[in-house]
């Protein structure tokens, strides 16, 4: 018979605890667990309750010993500067883990849950947790407080341009919402020809300024003023002022190019059409479709003006139209524009439709036109022209008529307008009438020219209902696609309010 040996197991000893005689596995304090935490606490010393600092002007939270931080609840930022209120007292212990408890938002309370450990009694480690509790305190912050005295500054930035129209600001002041270049500044102030940005700091406006120069063509001044100074700490306080200038050129003028110029562009003809004003000045030539884009520095250096002014625009109808297929271009020609089409047209004035003038021209806008359709477009021949360059041209290399665009219904056009733009928090002046055109006529711009609307945050407007791109009339209009949603979701927006927000703004995502 054979026996069938089992391995011996070796189970540890267990001793009785010292204070209350439970049995416990040995440590080197000889002590349970419940009677250590009785005996030691290893978070004193550690303050269940600190106060934080919040600005609920610019939503930042303060971080000794000056600077403020902008932080979103419950994030890795807002925990490590929870974390540093206490650091001196967390320096005794080993912190293990830390995280956030969740409070209601507008309850002005933060809790953090540490998990520590410290080595006790006889070396033995013990591991406790517990919550600190933040309240928030609110406190003005001192850019904050510049803001609200609104006559406080450091730095002033004035952009002008010396035009009857303001589409080139327009398009500016999309551009500064669309990269947040309105952030630092303490106010903004429209004026007659431009408009003052107000800034705490120099290097905020010179950083505007840069901005400025990568926009739109733009020559700057800068100069400073001593407002006081320490002799002992030998400290000086200036107020800087940045003067810019933008060429006085917008979209739809008619220049006259200075013969160098010209010659320079490849041997273009002086009178040209501005169809663009982006980082440099666009221009073609409506009798041979040729193209040419004046930066800043070339500009300056040979300047050149509007001939008309945009309410010298008038109505013609057209009478007959032709496209040229063959065009001899000269020797050192430049490129030619792709996007539009050399046309050969009649046309005759709206208001003289009671007689049999008409007027003869070329014009780039050739693929838009066909007969019966209404332009818009200046009148050279019956127009006093003051332009040196104009005065010492042959007579016969000045058309008599210059088209600009076609003209369609503005009443509606602005009644399907299904988007919106937004606008920059200024201090305005009274809003004339003509500002409002002009304001009309940015828009319709923007329907026009693709190139524009990329650089643009155009909004949907919910209140219109969505038709097709195109009317009755052919007037280009701006896709759903090309909208961004303008959602305005609150920090309360639960259930079905949060899921249909976000459903809508997934839809958009994915271009639906």
């Amino acid at each position: 018979m054979e026996y069938m040996t089992e391995p011996v197991k070796h189970t540890p000893g267990h001793i009785l605890c010292c204070d209350c005689g439970v049995l416990i596995s040995p440590n080197p304090a000889n002590i349970c667990v419940a009677c250590l935490r009785s005996k030691v606490d290893i978070s004193q010393g550690i303050p269940k309750q600190v106060s934080v600092s919040f600005c609920k002007q610019c939503q930042r939270y303060f971080q000794p010993p000056g600077t403020w931080v902008q932080c979103a609840l419950e994030s890795r930022e807002l925990l490590a500067l929870c974390l540093k209120k206490i650091k001196g007292p967390l320096s005794k212990v080993r912190l293990v883990d830390a995280s956030f408890v969740w409070t209601e938002p507008h309850s002005k309370r933060l809790k953090v849950k540490l998990t520590i450990q410290k080595e006790v009694m006889n070396g033995a480690i013990l591991q406790q947790v517990f919550v600190v509790d933040y309240v928030v305190q609110p406190q003005m912050c001192g850019d904050c407080h510049r803001v609200e005295a609104k006559d406080f500054w450091k730095a002033v930035v004035q952009v002008r341009q010396k035009t009857l129209h303001k589409k080139t600001f327009y398009y500016l002041e999309q551009l500064i919402l669309k990269y947040g270049m309105y952030q630092n500044t303490l106010r903004i102030k429209d004026i007659h020809d431009g408009l003052d940005f107000y800034y705490s700091s120099k290097q905020h406006a010179q950083k505007m300024v840069e901005f400025l120069q990568c926009t739109v063509p733009t020559r700057y001044k800068a100069s400073q003023r001593l407002i006081s100074q320490d002799v002992h700490s030998n400290t000086y306080n200036y107020k800087s002022t940045f003067s810019v200038e933008i060429v006085p050129i917008c979209k739809d003028n008619v220049v006259c190019l200075s013969p160098k110029l010209a010659q320079s562009l490849g041997n273009m003809n002086q009178i040209c059409v501005c169809i663009r004003v982006t980082s440099v000045i666009h221009l073609i030539d409506p009798n041979t479709l040729q193209v040419a884009d004046i930066d800043g520095n070339t500009f300056w250096s040979h300047p050149f003006n509007s001939l008309c002014h945009p309410k010298q625009l008038e109505e013609f109808i057209v009478m007959e139209c032709s496209i040229v297929r063959d065009l001899k271009r000269n020797a050192g020609a430049g490129m030619i524009s792709k996007k539009h089409t050399l046309g050969e047209v009649w046309v005759q004035k709206t208001s003289e439709m009671n007689t049999d003038k008409q007027y003869f021209c070329r014009t780039h806008l050739g693929h838009l036109l066909n007969p019966g359709d209404l332009v818009l477009g200046f009148d050279l021949a019956n127009c006093n022209l003051n332009d040196e360059h104009v005065n010492k041209m042959k007579s016969d290399r000045v058309p008599d008529v210059v088209l600009i665009k076609k003209s369609y219904d503005r009443t509606k056009r602005q009644r399907r307008r299904n988007w919106k733009l937004k606008e920059l928090a200024r201090d305005r002046e009274n809003m004339d009438t003509d500002d409002e055109r002009q304001y009309q006529d940015f828009l319709e711009d923007l329907e026009e020219d693709e190139a524009i609307r990329k650089n643009v945050n155009i909004y949907r407007d919910s209140t219109i209902p969505v038709e097709g791109d195109t009317d009755d009339e052919g007037a280009p209009r701006i896709s759903l696609a090309e909208m961004l949603e303008d959602l305005h979701i609150s920090q309360d927006a639960t259930g079905e309010e949060a899921k249909s927000a976000f459903e809508a703004a997934v839809l958009l995502a994915r271009g639906t």
